[in-house]
């Protein structure tokens, strides 16, 4: 596995890290005891980071983390969360220092920590980012104590370009694969230029980029792959990376040729993320000990050839990019 540097807080951590939500709720059955296994097989394989979230199933990700690395004992992982979400209504006027700490506190129970290593704002409202003293009040959280590190986990560019302003947001999330390009061409240059660490979100649109996922494919009611297919519960763009299932699928079966023989589309789709040296890791799911295996092995993976790479673009270009690239 090997490590790069998450922007400025400095920390070394592995470049493929363990994205939590699966194993919170909200993609289907998936056990406490998968989660664990899930965990564990992730932090055998080399990982070192760990993403999740107050909101994912209630608090119950953070949970299932905080059980495995206590029965684990040793030298513990990089492990970010976030907070926002669990506001209800979740609007702009509920980001307040009180609110904000008051979901730090829960996440610091949850998490069995006393300083929680990174802290993300969940996707909050676009006018908090023009809310200098939301950002205030992290910095005083730092200086209290209760986190190490803050960023944000943004819905767009735009918004990426704006908390990046911030002198103290450390790092970005944001939503890149092969189906959401549009990062690379200027938010990650201007994260390279202020030293911000960026956290790949949705590398596989949701199990598209897996390769498995076909017309047929049946959805468990409460997956998001089915309830917020158009955005009826969240931003569609957290589901299939807001792209037409239908355009996906067709996209998905012209990507297919282009995976190289010993490795799985996955896998791929994971390296080609990887080859942006502005990428400080990237998160994908994992429901059981098999897929935290293979998510874990992409890392070894050779450089993509810049052939495979146009095509790639070529892809993108003709089905792709008209449904997503001006939305976030």
């Amino acid at each position: 596995m090997k490590n790069r540097t998450l922007g400025r807080t400095g920390a070394a951590i592995s470049e493929i890290g363990f994205g939590a939500w699966q194993i919170g709720g909200a993609w289907g059955d998936v056990t406490e005891e998968d989660g664990k296994r899930a965990l564990n097989a992730a932090l055998d394989a080399g990982v070192t980071f760990v993403d999740t979230a107050d909101v994912y199933g209630d608090g119950r990700s953070e949970k299932i983390i905080a059980s495995v690395l206590k029965e684990r004992g040793g030298e513990k992982p990089f492990v970010a969360t976030k907070a926002g979400r669990r506001l209800n209504p979740h609007v702009a006027d509920g980001y307040t220092a009180a609110n904000i700490e008051a979901f730090i506190d829960r996440s610091l129970t949850n998490l069995g920590v006393e300083t929680l290593d990174l802290v993300q704002l969940h996707c909050p409202p676009t006018e908090v980012f023009y809310r200098p003293e939301m950002f205030g009040a992290l910095d005083a959280l730092t200086v209290k104590g209760k986190i190490r590190n803050y960023g944000v986990s943004v819905s767009n560019v735009e918004e990426a370009l704006k908390a990046i302003e911030y002198p103290g947001v450390a790092t970005i999330q944001i939503i890149y694969n092969i189906f959401r390009q549009r990062p690379h061409d200027l938010f990650f240059e201007q994260a390279q230029k202020k030293n911000v660490g960026i956290i790949v979100r949705v590398p596989l649109a949701s199990g598209l980029l897996s390769g498995k996922i076909t017309a047929d494919t049946k959805f468990a009611d409460d997956d998001h792959r089915k309830f917020n297919r158009n955005g009826e519960f969240f931003d569609v763009g957290e589901t299939f990376a807001g792209v037409p299932l239908d355009v996906a699928l067709e996209a998905v079966e012209q990507v297919r040729p282009l995976v190289p023989q010993g490795a799985s589309m996955a896998q791929f789709a994971l390296a080609w993320i990887l080859q942006s040296p502005a990428v400080s890791v990237v998160i994908p799911g994992a429901r059981n000990e098999a897929q935290a295996k293979a998510n874990a092995a992409a890392s070894e993976l050779p450089a993509i050839p810049a052939e495979t790479l146009a095509a790639l673009a070529e892809v993108y270009e003709r089905l792709i990019k008209v449904h997503v690239h001006q939305k976030w």
